[in-house]
């Protein structure tokens, strides 16, 4: 059976979903971010199969995120780095273990402790407002349709809904400005 793609939809979260793909590929990103980088030892810590790790590996590659390098040419095998945009994703990690640790621990509480050598303390992942710093959370922000979004879809009903824009036949007010009061 195929599976849909959503690598064109005008949606970021569809479209890193479509890379993803499965289960395995943010665990094969963990385990890179906990220094792995050989295929065996990858297999070795995810207990995944060989065929099944191939093609996360190669999926990876191809979209950037991990650098395939020969480390031993007799016979040829190959290290797997993480790339700028692999390191980048480093974020969408700390974000799912918060989550996790909040919602999934147990009483014993998260079984992995973040902690950030640059001050010395445990940490967690946090998702902020880039300008002001404060934390984001899911009713203090709006979406809005970014330069991206493909114009011909703005026009339909439901899209208009879900990015709350005004209705284009209703009558619009020839002063913005908010009236004294």
């Amino acid at each position: 059976m195929r599976r849909t793609s959503f690598a064109n939809w005008p949606c970021s979260v569809a479209r890193t979903m479509d890379l993803l793909g499965d289960w395995w590929t943010p665990l094969v990103l963990r385990e890179a971010f906990y220094g792995i980088r050989r295929f065996d030892e990858f297999q070795q810590e995810l207990g995944i199969a060989r065929n099944t790790l191939a093609e996360r590996l190669r999926r990876l590659v191809a979209a950037g995120l991990l650098e395939k390098r020969v480390y031993e040419t007799q016979p040829v095998r190959h290290e797997y780095l993480l790339t700028e945009s692999g390191r980048d994703f480093y974020g969408v990690i700390l974000a799912m273990t918060r989550w996790g640790d909040r919602w999934l621990a147990d009483e014993q509480g998260p079984p992995v402790i973040t902690r950030h050598e640059t001050c010395g303390h445990d940490t967690h992942g946090e998702v902020v407002c880039s300008s002001c710093k404060e934390p984001l959370a899911w009713e203090d922000v709006t979406a809005r349709p970014g330069p991206g979004y493909p114009p011909k879809l703005l026009g339909r009903p439901d899209v208009r809904r879900r990015f709350r824009l005004e209705d284009p036949e209703a009558p619009q007010d020839p002063d913005p400005t908010p009236a004294a009061g």
